[in-house]
């Protein structure tokens, strides 16, 4: 019989997982312990996928897990199941109760007890800290939560609390004993370490592998959502589990709906599509957006729009570099856009004005990407720094005829500039137009394969 080995993504080194707990224990007064309430089974037959907070500080995907940190002795304790035998038989070794030895080599964390032992644990501390109620769990993100939760705020008949929630009313936590952890969570994930570095790079090479395999199989009659289907080919052959996100493929018409999901349009000679879609490799995503003509060729005007957005672009991602703040960013390519603008060959007024809005507008470094793809943390303000992941987005608007002009890549600061990691997709639009006239081979689905030990 082979020996029993429970499944273990090896997404950290243990050595970052210690010191990520180490700073949560550093963060609380001493006699307090801080509490993670890890996801649930969701009982479909899907792919269990942990809470990002959860799975920051320990690497495991147990259902119904808890993480205890003390803050005297920053020791930790993981709480799970016994092993259930006929599940395993059915899915496969997971880890449980049994597997404390092999849980402290993995991760760094010094004890495992029965979850019915949370109770007295929290009981025994001044008090309990816990990260927000919004606990991100699979293609979600703190902004599509917190709409989430307003809709159930509408819903008289919506009475369902978070599982947090649930967790604390359990252990009779009222609000005068819990405290917030979440400020201290999000400066932690805002600045990503080496090893979150390289996910992402990977995650951003498979975004670009998926856009560029689109562009190539790109034909009218085709469906949006058949673009969407190649890059899933990319992202599983990869080593993804899953989208980050729910894709972002439109033509035409809806294209003006920045966050269209539905993909359920036909492809039109004549018209523009564009591709936002980024893997969940090992918990890190990326963000994307390239446009390109159904057709193969761009028209005049798509060139004089979306041209002028990949140049601005580039005038953005000239300007970018460690200890400039967001604001200093954008006052510098917008003095950089004043020729462009001036140069450029506007054959209406109204896109030329269009153009100028696109300098003013003090918003195209965008969000912060990660486990999420609108990741924790805000970093305007201040200087960024190395580690800093986010979207560079710059964005037209052409209100008078509904269209909508955007292209996008992630960048992560470094200490003498910045990484692009989803640059491998082709942004030049002469470059496009030629790759669009190459046959889509399918073996570009199959990239190198790096073992998923790479974080150990």
């Amino acid at each position: 019989m082979s020996e029993r080995t429970p499944f273990y993504r090896n997404t950290y080194r243990r050595d970052d997982l210690i010191q990520r707990r180490k700073k949560i224990a550093e963060s609380i007064p001493e006699g307090d312990v801080a509490l993670f309430v890890g996801a649930p089974a969701t009982g479909a037959f899907d792919v269990f996928r942990q809470y990002n907070d959860f799975y920051y500080l320990t690497g495991t995907e147990v259902p119904h897990s808890y993480l205890l940190i003390s803050g005297d002795t920053a020791e930790c304790t993981l709480f799970l199941e016994p092993l259930d035998s006929r599940m395993e038989r059915s899915e496969g070794p997971m880890l449980s109760l049994e597997d404390a030895s092999a849980i402290h080599q993995l991760t760094g964390i010094e004890h495992v007890k029965p979850r019915h032992s949370l109770k007295a644990a929290c009981a025994h501390a001044n008090a309990v800290w816990l990260p927000n109620e919004n606990q991100e769990s699979s293609q979600a993100c703190q902004d599509t939560i917190r709409h989430a939760s307003h809709s159930k705020t509408t819903d008289p008949f919506d009475v369902a609390v978070t599982r947090q929630e649930m967790v604390a009313c359990e252990l009779g936590l009222r609000e005068t004993g819990k405290h917030c952890l979440t400020a201290q969570l999000n400066s932690m994930r805002l600045i990503k370490d080496s090893t979150e570095v390289r996910w992402m790079r990977m995650a951003g090479e498979l975004t670009a592998r998926a856009v560029n395999l689109a562009m190539k199989s790109t034909k009218p009659g085709m469906f949006e959502f058949q673009l969407g289907a190649i890059a899933d080919a990319v992202f599983l052959t990869g080593g993804a589990t899953r989208g980050g996100y729910r894709p972002i493929i439109a033509t035409g018409e809806n294209i003006w709906n920045a966050h269209y999901f539905r993909n359920n349009t036909v492809l039109s000679d004549g018209e523009l599509v564009i591709m936002d879609y980024a893997p969940d490799l090992h918990y890190y995503t990326s963000d994307i957006g390239r446009m390109w003509p159904v057709n193969g060729s761009y028209s005049a005007v798509q060139r004089e729009l979306y041209g002028f957005i990949v140049e601005y672009h580039k005038l953005l991602l000239d300007t970018i570099a460690p200890g400039l703040t967001p604001e200093e960013i954008h006052e510098q390519a917008r003095e950089k856009a004043l020729p462009l603008i001036d140069g450029w060959s506007w054959s209406r007024d109204v896109y030329r004005q269009a153009g100028i809005r696109v300098a003013e507008f003090t918003g195209h470094c965008s969000h912060t990407v990660g486990m999420a793809v609108h990741d924790n943390g805000s970093y305007f303000g201040r200087p960024i720094e190395p580690g800093l992941a986010f979207a560079l987005d710059p964005q037209m608007w052409v209100p008078e005829e509904n269209l909508y002009i955007r292209v996008e890549d992630t960048v992560v600061i470094t200490e003498d500039g910045y990484l692009n990691v989803t640059a491998d997709a082709c942004l030049e639009l002469d470059d496009v137009e030629r790759l669009m006239a190459q046959v889509p081979v399918f073996d570009e689905l199959m990239p190198a394969f790096r073992n998923s030990t790479e974080g150990s």
